[in-house]
């Protein structure tokens, strides 16, 4: 089962990615972070606010790298923070380190259009 936090983004692990993530309706952008990682913790609260204000339109989830290598692997993630929005379990777009919200943004509303 996936955890929402207090902004909805959605933990997601390896045995919850395909249905948060591949079966979602609505674009999903994903963070793969880990805890020990201060650039991650830099971008987090971004994250959380793109949750807030996508809801509705898209959806935001994590994914630790360090519990979810899997994951990590199959999508090519070598540095972290990756973001990746997929569209219809696919990836459509993808930034590597410290992202300004209003690129992450970008991101998100291309894919929505696009949807």
């Amino acid at each position: 089962m996936s955890v929402k936090t207090k902004n909805d983004v959605l933990h997601v692990t390896e045995a919850t990615f395909e249905q948060e993530v591949g079966a979602s309706e609505v674009p999903v952008l994903v963070d793969f972070w880990a805890d020990w990682c201060p650039p991650c913790k830099v971008i987090g609260p971004t994250v959380d606010e793109l949750a807030i204000d996508f809801a509705g339109k898209a959806r935001v989830a994590k994914v630790d790298v360090d519990t979810s290598p899997g994951l990590s692997a199959r999508f090519g993630v070598a540095s972290i923070p990756t973001i990746i929005v997929f569209r219809g379990g696919e990836e459509v777009a993808r930034v590597t380190g410290i992202a300004p919200k209003e690129k992450l943004a970008e991101m998100l509303e291309s894919a929505i259009e696009s949807a």
